[in-house]
């Protein structure tokens, strides 16, 4: 029986799969967003576009063939591919030539583990190609795909301004979060998961603080672009940049007080801690007092020697319990007694 032969667009694009593109599409003005394959992206690089109109194109750099062909169609700098194979995940924004260079970070927080996952993308931008390059996906690329229809992004600083705004909006979220945790643990500190709370609040100090580690260069390197932007730069998303790294800088601000307020609260559960063992070592430090004269006494009587006294006594055995209870009455109050002022 003859297989059945699927439809030309049901087949699998063997090309983008080779190019290692993810996600492809051409922006004009006054249309939707058109979806392109490898071969109908490589040829519109070769030919000028609309006037307003550009590319954006979505790689996996898993994929070997890659960067040679973004290299090859896109005339994208060598500088960009540096910047990836140094394999460093800290945020970045910057000129490079004529273009701009970003390396954001697509950070999820886990409500489970109290912990967060991490995907760099690194971002080439220019006044006609933008370029998102990615080892593991990276989930505010796929929420702004979903959504492209709905989004106006009539130009490439507008795609890219989205992407910032989506980060920072992930790391209100964490801030959020943690410092519900940390509410939680607060709330919690006076029961007896003690060591329990101590643990998730060291947990959560170190998330935050690869966090902190990971987006706190980007304010920085949002004032050196504002100070120095790319010519093709419009104002108005150099004024929505400035309304950014302010609400960035907050964020990041409320980030470093939470964290310090998990310090403060570490420093109250090791005081906690601390005074339970000192509790603890008084404890058998009193009775370690208290059973002192009952061993001194029976060394004494427990030896085989001559001269025992009231060996013959019938009430013997009385009279050295009294001596007994005398002797751990006075060492008893001789430790429990409070010191004066």
């Amino acid at each position: 029986m003859p297989q059945p032969v699927l439809p030309l667009a049901a087949l699998p694009d063997f090309n983008n799969e080779v190019a290692g593109l993810i996600h492809g599409y051409l922006f004009t003005p006054d249309a939707p967003p058109q979806r392109l394959n490898a071969r109908e992206a490589s040829q519109l690089a070769q030919q000028p576009l609309a006037d307003a109109g550009f590319l954006w194109l979505h790689i996996n750099l898993n994929h070997a063939r890659a960067e040679r062909w973004v290299q090859g169609h896109f005339n994208v700098d060598d500088d960009f591919f540096d910047e990836i194979h140094s394999a460093s995940p800290r945020t970045r924004l910057a000129q490079q030539n004529d273009a701009l260079l970003a390396v954001l970070n697509d950070v999820t927080f886990s409500e489970e583990e109290r912990s967060t996952q991490n995907a760099t993308l690194w971002i080439w931008c220019c006044p006609r190609v933008i370029v998102t390059a990615r080892y593991r996906p990276v989930g505010m690329i796929e929420r702004m795909h979903q959504r492209i229809n709905q989004l106006s992004l009539h130009a490439p600083d507008a795609l890219l301004l989205w992407l910032l705004g989506e980060q920072e909006a992930q790391l209100e979220q964490i801030v959020r979060r943690s410092s519900q945790a940390v509410d939680a643990i607060e709330e919690r500190l006076l029961s007896a998961a003690i060591k329990a709370n101590r643990s998730e609040l060291g947990r959560l100090r170190r998330m935050l603080l690869r966090v902190q580690r990971l987006l706190a260069p980007e304010p920085a390197a949002l004032f050196r672009l504002l100070n120095r932007p790319p010519q093709w730069l419009r104002r108005e998303p150099l004024s929505e940049l400035r309304i950014f790294t302010e609400e960035f800088s907050v964020a990041l601000n409320d980030l470093a007080g939470l964290m310090e307020r998990i310090r403060l609260l570490q420093e109250e559960i090791a005081a906690r801690l601390m005074e339970q063992s000192n509790r603890t070592l008084f404890l058998l430090t009193v009775i370690t007092v208290l059973a002192l004269p009952i061993n001194i006494v029976a060394g004494f009587f427990g030896m085989n020697v001559g001269g025992i006294p009231l060996a013959g006594n019938p009430h013997g055995f009385l009279l050295l319990v009294l001596v007994v209870l005398v002797f751990t009455l006075v060492a008893g109050w001789l430790a429990l007694r409070r010191p004066r002022d």
